[in-house]
């Protein structure tokens, strides 16, 4: 039970450190443009959530979700950002960036 407490509190601290130093993780929701998502691990891209999106981004700042907001989001954290990490799209990071429910 003591290994299990000392690898959640790694795992924490880990967490902690590279959202200190600017990683974040950006999930791209599927769209026309790319069908089949994404999610990025990314550092270099001030201004997001720890776990964001251009949706999310969109709706805080604009109040809704446009098709240009997208993508003017999504092409600055492609100028911006260096990618670490490309996965594929998890809806349960989309869900935990508080996007709101929009078509594609």
């Amino acid at each position: 039970m003591r290994t299990l407490g000392l690898v959640i509190l790694g795992l924490f601290v880990s967490l902690v450190a590279a959202w200190a130093i600017g990683v974040r993780v950006f999930v791209i929701q599927p769209i026309g443009a790319i069908p089949d998502g994404a999610t990025l691990v990314i550092y270099g891209a001030p201004g997001l959530d720890f776990i964001d999106s251009a949706d999310a981004f969109c709706d805080r700042k604009q109040g809704g979700v446009s098709l240009l907001c997208r993508g003017v989001v999504i092409g600055g954290v492609a100028k911006n950002s260096t990618v670490l990490v490309r996965l594929p799209y998890m809806s349960g990071l989309y869900w935990l960036t508080g996007a709101p429910d929009v078509d594609r």
